[in-house]
């Protein structure tokens, strides 16, 4: 495993900037560091050092297929992310390691589902969300600031991960609300909503942000107050 502070990284091999561009940004707000090569070229030129890399196989320069051999080699898992649904290719990829096989077009959710269930086969954890420093283990339902356990009700646990979740947003306290009510089934009032988030700030402390949009609502983010 190739893992810093249990946040998993993703190796994004993709010549479509559009694509591209927005995977990585679906990555990294799923809680994974995400690295994108536009090649195999720039691939090849990073150390193999990933948890999980996703391939296409049409590349500029070359084959996903080339890559193979080096990243298997250097334990890291495979998913094949193309437009070519060809079963020559996919009884290919299959046959050199691959974990999985998704062809375009592709609905964002399913991805990101595929890509946690191939991390969790691999013996980790794939629901890891981050916040600053804050990391969230959505299946354990425990969050830690560096080493350290955060002691948060259900209704704090929960109003940190809507943060998590819509991390860079301008969320409203009516959405907020809705997220807390949904969750825990708990009926929160307006005005109490104040004294949750003045709580939830006193416990991460300088581990994220959470920031008082006027007017609007709320938006955390990764950048220390």
């Amino acid at each position: 495993m190739h893992q810093e502070a249990n946040i998993f990284k993703l190796l994004l091999v993709e010549d479509d900037p559009i694509i591209s561009s927005g995977l990585v940004y679906a990555f990294e707000q799923a809680g994974y560091h995400a690295t994108h090569a536009k090649d195999i070229e720039t691939a090849k030129s990073f150390p193999p050092s990933f948890d999980l890399a996703i391939l296409d196989i049409g590349l500029p320069d070359g084959s996903g297929f080339d890559l193979v051999e080096n990243l298997k080699s250097a334990g890291v898992s495979l998913i094949f992310l193309t437009a070519i649904d060809e079963e020559g290719h996919i009884i290919r990829a299959f046959e050199v390691g691959a974990e999985d096989y998704v062809t375009k077009p592709f609905r964002m959710g399913e991805l990101i589902a595929r890509i946690k269930a191939v991390l969790r086969r691999r013996g980790g954890m794939g629901d890891i969300l981050t916040l600053g420093a804050i990391r969230i283990h959505t299946n354990e339902g425990k969050a830690f600031h560096g080493d350290t356990s955060l002691d948060l009700t259900a209704l704090e646990y929960r109003l940190l991960l809507t943060f998590a979740t819509h991390k860079g947003q301008v969320i409203s306290r009516s959405q907020i609300l809705n997220q807390l009510w949904d969750a825990a089934g708990q009926f929160v009032e307006d005005n109490t909503l104040t004294v949750y988030i003045k709580r939830l700030r006193a416990k991460i402390g300088d581990g994220a942000n959470i920031e008082t949009v006027k007017g609007m609502g709320y938006r955390a983010n990764d950048y220390q107050p």
